[in-house]
Parts: C-alpha cells; sequence; structure tokens
C-alpha cells in the first residue's frame, strides 16, 4: 500500500492512481445483496411441494448472495388460495415478497373461483417441472401401459386410479388420459386420498387398480421393485421411465412450480426480485434439490410467465369441467 501511496503522489498519475485504488476496494467491498429481506409466502401447510419448493429456493437465493435472508409464513387450505389472499392484501408494493405457486394453485382457483386470484399478483418465474408418474403394484397383472388403456376402454369402472385430493393435478392427468384414449373422463372411477402414505399403502394393497403422484413420491418403490412404472407425464425422459406420449398416449402435464410478486410493485422492483430469483437458481444448491426432488429446469420469466399460467388456466380449468369438478 505504501508503493500504491507513493505512485498515486507523483505528478501527472493521480487521477490514474485514484482510480486503481477505487478497483481495488471495490474489489474487496461485499456486493450488496439484490433482496435485502426475502419474504416467502407459502400456501401450504410445512413438509409438503409447496413448503419445500419455498425454502429451496430462498436457502438458493441465499447462498448465491442475490438475498441477504428470508423469513418464510405457511398458510395453507383451499389449494393455497388461502395464502394468496393474504398476500396480495398485506403485500402490496412489497418488492421483496414472494408466494409461491403452480399448478395445484391454478387448478384450486378454476375449482373454488376465489375472489382473489393470480390475476392479483405480478408474475416472476416458472421454476421446475414435477414430473407424474403412474405405478401398478409388483404384483399387478397389468404389465404396460397399453394393457391399462385396454382394461380402461373396455370398461372404465374397472379401472380404479388412487391419487390426491379431487380435482387435483393427479385427477387432471387421469381425465386427460382418459379423453385422450376416447373415454368419457366422466366415466373415471378415481380414488382421492388425503396424503401421498395413504394412497401409496392401497396401491400397494391392491385397493386400487393404478396410482398416480409425482414421480419423486413413488421413485423409492419403482426402484425396490414394490412397484412398476408404467410411464411419465413428461415430453424429456427422467430415470429412463418410459413417456406416456412415446407410448401413444398424447398427455403432457407437470406440476410445475414457480413464484409470484406482490401487487403494485413497480418495473424496476419486479425486474430486481426477477433477477434475484434467477440468480438463486442458479446456484449449486438449487441444483441439488431439483437433482433430489426428480424436478425438471422449467424456468420461465416476466410476462412469458404470466401468459403462461393463463393458457394452463384455460387448459386445466377445461379438463376439470370436463370430468364434473368445476362448474
Amino acid at each position: 500500500m505504501n508503493s500504491l501511496r507513493a505512485f498515486v503522489s507523483k505528478p501527472g498519475v493521480r487521477l490514474a492512481g485514484a482510480f486503481a485504488l477505487a478497483g481495488l476496494l471495490a474489489m474487496s467491498a461485499p456486493v450488496r445483496a439484490q433482496v435485502d429481506t426475502l419474504k416467502v409466502m407459502i400456501g401450504a401447510n410445512p413438509g409438503g411441494g409447496f413448503d419445500q419448493t419455498g425454502r429451496s429456493l430462498g436457502a438458493a437465493m441465499i447462498a448465491a448472495g442475490s438475498a441477504r435472508n428470508a423469513t418464510f409464513e405457511n398458510k395453507g387450505g383451499a389449494g393455497g388460495t388461502i395464502g394468496l389472499a393474504q398476500f396480495v392484501n398485506s403485500e402490496r408494493g412489497n418488492g421483496s415478497a414472494l408466494i409461491v405457486t403452480g399448478a395445484v394453485m391454478v387448478g384450486a382457483i378454476e375449482t373454488g373461483k376465489p375472489p382473489v386470484t393470480l390475476k392479483n399478483a405480478t408474475p416472476i418465474a416458472r421454476l421446475f417441472a414435477d414430473t407424474m408418474i403412474l405405478v401398478v403394484p409388483a404384483n399387478s397383472p397389468i404389465q404396460t401401459l397399453k394393457d391399462l388403456i385396454d382394461k380402461l376402454k373396455a370398461n372404465p369402472g374397472s379401472v380404479s386410479w388412487g391419487g390426491g385430493s379431487r380435482g387435483s393435478i393427479d385427477h387432471i392427468m387421469v381425465g386427460l388420459i382418459a379423453k385422450d384414449v376416447g373415454v368419457d373422463p366422466t366415466k373415471v372411477n378415481y380414488v382421492a386420498f388425503a396424503g401421498g402414505g395413504e394412497a401409496k399403502s392401497a396401491i400397494l394393497g391392491g385397493h386400487v387398480t393404478v396410482g398416480v403422484a409425482g414421480v419423486s413420491e413413488f421413485a423409492p418403490d419403482v426402484d425396490a421393485g414394490r412397484m412398476r412404472a408404467l410411464g411419465i407425464s413428461s415430453s424429456f425422459k427422467l430415470r429412463n421411465l418410459p413417456t406416456l406420449k412415446e407410448q401413444g398416449v398424447n398427455v403432457e402435464i407437470y406440476n410445475w412450480r414457480g413464484v409470484y410478486g406482490a401487487p403494485g410493485i413497480t418495473a424496476e422492483q419486479r425486474k430486481t426480485l426477477t433477477d434475484a430469483v434467477v440468480k438463486g437458481t442458479e446456484h449449486a444448491s438449487w441444483k441439488e434439490a431439483l437433482r433430489k426432488n426428480d424436478w425438471g429446469p422449467f424456468l420461465l420469466t416476466g410476462d412469458d410467465f404470466g401468459k403462461y399460467v393463463e393458457a394452463e388456466s384455460a387448459r386445466l380449468g377445461g379438463i376439470l369441467r370436463e370430468i364434473g369438478v368445476a362448474k
């Protein structure tokens, strides 16, 4: 540092020396986070997919330096729409607030028609795709997707589908499959379970013909040979499992997740928040969360994400009406 002072004190080089010193100081100064305190609303109880999404993203943003710290609030109920109403009413203009959303919330909005919807918030980013899977117990006589479809066509009521709540993405996927193969979706024999553990027991016990869930939920049972995978709902390969499309069933659906910002934020606030989220998704900790949960990268930001949600609302709402869940 003494030699630097001597250098910048010489006539004619003071300005250049000042720039050099400023550069050194800038390099040593900590980079200011884009978001000071990130506030994440999670419209579900702790431990589920929405909760994992919100907390994993917050941790990744902190690790990436795009958020200094984060707080989380869980407000479950009605497919996330109770948390959405609180978020919209309490966070207006807050450029550091996010709410976790996804296909489940879109379906809940189409079914319940709540007064507050995603149109009242600000699209920030779609994050990942949680691919769905069809499974049967290992001892099932159904060996392939074709076997299942043949049985469904012959007698729709003879095939019982075990999955999440009525109107869930699981239920929607079953309706889309029935429709694609020429079976009336209202004839589907769908059995709703309150939780994944209950559904898994019913599948393994042979109490339902076929099970529907996210890949990560049944992957351990498939790997252990307790269940047989018939197909997954993505257009891309995952765990070397066969897709529905490559077996002739033209259905592609994801239990995708994303985040919205508060209403009333400025364009500058929206850009800052979006950039901070994207930086978080580039961090190794986020990529590890994707790998661990079999989540496929599905990043889409801003207005393009908003248009995607509008299209998904129309598509999911349409099939919910066809299967008699929504009006």
